[in-house]
């Protein structure tokens, strides 16, 4: 239910449910958690595209199978996946065609750039069939602020593209999101990847801190940094093509 490939660092994640609007079931979660996993531990993978197959990013659980499904083994299910962006140590770029609702939203948020499709629409509908959208609230929250997230949690309304964007879920506009996407994805899978997964874990563990607790943190990553060789040799390619008219370090020093 989910297909995979990766072709120049990008590992490219299409669910495949394109009849049921690429609503999740546990599969599908199953399988798309395992990829992203595999996608994490693979030093061969840069960055990851994930998208859907069709029109449609994904519209949501897959609620036919929900009220059979042990609710335990679901919530854990889900709380791994719609937690993946906690744990991503590598860049996660969406593209988003048409509806993102309700767990849909929650894996929209998940990622870290999220490029969408002018018809978009997204919302947390789950008030609608009388749930709350608990497990992806925090995901939501985080993309878009707490209160925005408890309004569109409260009202079960849809928004479109364009205040998804003013919201802050949406990173960029596109005609054709899937293309977008993944020249980003690509762009990104070419960066340090050591830089990457420092500046991921950075933006997690200062969350929620002030600024005296996150200083030191910062120091000391960015100290570890300085010391590797991308480091050193990013700063030489960068002086080698720096045009001959810039003043040199020295030069601004005296």
């Amino acid at each position: 239910m989910i297909e995979i490939a990766t072709i120049d660092r990008v590992a490219r994640f299409s669910i495949n449910r394109p009849e049921k609007r690429n609503a999740l079931n546990s599969t599908t979660c199953r399988q798309l958690l395992d990829a992203f996993e595999r996608a994490q531990a693979d030093p061969a993978i840069g960055a990851i595209l994930l998208r859907g197959n069709g029109t449609a990013f994904c519209s949501g659980m897959d609620l036919e199978e929900v009220l059979g499904a042990d609710q335990d083994d679901l919530v854990d299910l889900h709380e791994r996946l719609f937690t993946t962006i906690q744990r991503a140590r590598k860049p996660i770029v969406a593209a988003v065609p048409g509806v993102a609702l309700a767990a849909g939203m929650g894996l929209a948020a998940n990622a870290h750039i999220v490029v969408a499709a002018p018809e978009a629409r997204f919302g947390l509908t789950e008030i609608r069939i009388g749930l709350w959208p608990v497990v992806v609230f925090r995901s939501v929250a985080r993309a878009i602020g707490e209160r925005r997230a408890t309004e569109l949690s409260l009202t079960g309304r849809t928004i479109g593209a364009d205040e998804a964007l003013r919201f802050g879920l949406v990173t960029e506009l596109a005609s054709d999101p899937k293309i977008k996407a993944l020249e980003l994805a690509q762009k990104l899978s070419q960066s340090s990847p050591i830089a990457i997964a420092t500046g991921l874990e950075y933006a997690e563990r200062i969350r929620g801190l002030d600024w005296a607790e996150a200083a030191p943190i910062g120091r000391r990553m960015r100290g570890d940094l300085m010391a590797t060789e991308d480091f050193t040799e990013g700063v030489r390619a960068f002086l080698e093509k720096r045009p001959p008219e810039w003043p040199s370090l020295k030069r601004l020093a005296d």
